[in-house]
């Protein structure tokens, strides 16, 4: 077993240990009123697009890109959940820079470093004018027990699509010449398109259920990632105890 990996399983363990904290801890932190409604968004949209981009795109890309996403999505609907206004202008292009270098840091591997700058500053150029045009994860926001998508939802997905493959073919051609050009940008184009109009469907599902945050189902929740995190833990000491080799 790589050592780097039994390292990143405990890491992972730490963390749902703290995060099955935060759950059982339900009442202490406010209830329905405390930042796990926040936390739950945090989770909920990191899983749904990690998982999208990792089965698209790769684990590494998963990762990065779900955590990204997830931070900075639920953050914002967290805001209009509350009936507030949508952030200004500088804190959606912090937000988009953030997702950005996320999709840039998982694309470094694949596609060497001058690829993947490029790419994230493309991405974040696009990403800060369909803000200033309306076009924001908030756009025809609902939360309700269905899933739907709106017409400018759709189209919103649409031009994220072409967005991404122009600027990963502008970048293939301008920086760095990558294998198969087309196919490599469509791909990355249409899993973007796909995993947003896929977020965006579930979105007020999500958004209905972190407001409305059932106690004992909280509790159980927070037993189960405690006991996963356990078993992540323990991982470490089981490699010893068998004499697991570590490379």
């Amino acid at each position: 077993m790589d050592h780097h990996i039994l390292a990143i399983v405990s890491i992972t363990g730490i963390g749902l240990d703290v995060l099955a904290g935060h759950y059982l801890a339900y009442e202490m932190l406010g209830g329905q009123h405390g930042p796990l409604r926040l936390l739950t968004r945090v989770v909920t949209y990191s899983v749904v697009f990690g998982t999208g981009y990792g089965i698209g795109l790769g684990i590494l890309f998963g990762m990065a890109s779900g955590a990204a996403t997830g931070i900075t999505v639920a953050l914002e609907l967290q805001r209009t959940s509350r009936g507030q206004d949508h952030y200004s202008l500088a804190w959606e292009a912090m937000f988009s820079a953030i997702r950005a270098a996320a999709f840039g840091a998982a694309l470094c591997p694949l596609v060497g470093l001058p690829f993947a700058v490029a790419f994230a500053v493309l991405v974040t150029a696009g990403q800060v004018l369909a803000y200033s045009r309306g076009m924001r994860p908030s756009l025809d926001y609902e939360a309700a027990r269905r899933a739907r998508i709106t017409r400018r939802q759709l189209w919103g997905a649409v031009g994220r699509t072409v967005g991404y493959t122009a600027a990963a073919m502008t970048c293939s051609l301008l920086v760095s010449q990558v294998d198969h050009p087309w196919r490599f940008a469509l791909r990355l184009g249409l899993v973007t398109g796909l995993v947003t109009a896929a977020g965006v469907t579930v979105n007020p599902y999500i958004e209905y259920y972190a407001d409305h945050l059932p106690e004992r189902r909280l509790g159980v929740f927070g037993i189960c990632l405690l006991l996963c995190g356990f078993f992540l833990q323990s991982i470490q000491y089981l490699v010893a105890i068998f004499d697991i080799p570590l490379t």
